[in-house]
């Protein structure tokens, strides 16, 4: 029996809203599975270089990159636009990107704060974290009350993905804050999209959802 043009919307909605809870479920079940796993050789994991952002600005954890099936032995991955070691590569660059974003000191330049993030994001928004960083308000009370900021992030959830491909990542990002003043901590949500560049993938979007009620201004 054909379908009408509604009833075939509301088929594909579904199907996307599946796959993406099927992502959700992997980030999640890999990360879960990677903490309680002992490791069987020494190996170092690379971190976040401290970086700056402007004050308010976050990060995220990664997922390893293992096959997984469903009960009938198929490969979740082929529903999907990227591969296991995608989406681990993926997430590392969302969760470096938001340590990076929020680790800064009063005393670092502009160009040693974007310096350290250019590999991790799109040059449009790179220019766009430059503007924030620089912006004469903030910039001018991180110097006045020589502020040092800190920052880690997890990844909450999978939002969305595309083709290309592309996946956002809803991360909350918590930041701490010493200075003159006394010192400020909170966190916050954003929507992180990474998104294939070549051999690599990078940030091409930041904006945030919601905001913590400790006040970092």
């Amino acid at each position: 029996m054909d379908l009408t043009p509604g009833q075939r919307r509301l088929v594909f909605a579904v199907v996307v809203i599946v796959l993406v809870g099927l992502c959700v479920y992997l980030v999640r079940s890999h990360d879960s599975a990677g903490s309680s796993a002992a490791p069987s050789a020494t190996a170092s994991t690379p971190t976040g270089a401290a970086s700056s952002a402007a004050p308010g600005v976050p990060p995220s954890s990664v997922p390893a990159a293992t096959p997984a099936s469903t009960a009938g032995g198929t490969e979740i991955y082929q529903w999907l636009p990227f591969t296991a070691a995608q989406l681990a590569q993926a997430a590392s660059t969302a969760t470096t990107f938001a340590a990076d974003y929020v680790t800064w000191s009063y005393a670092e330049s502009t160009a040693a704060y974007t310096g350290k993030l250019q590999s991790l994001v799109t040059s449009p928004e790179l220019a766009l974290v430059e503007q924030g960083y620089e912006t004469p308000g903030v910039s001018g009370l991180r110097a006045a009350d020589k502020q040092v900021s800190t920052g880690s992030g997890t990844i909450d959830s999978i939002s969305s993905f595309g083709s290309g491909p592309s996946i956002v990542f809803t991360v909350t990002i918590n930041q701490q804050v010493t200075s003159t003043q006394p010192t400020q901590t909170q966190a916050n949500k954003y929507s992180v999209t990474v998104q294939a560049n070549g051999g690599a993938w990078q940030v091409s979007d930041v904006e945030l959802t919601t905001v913590g009620n400790t006040g970092i201004q």
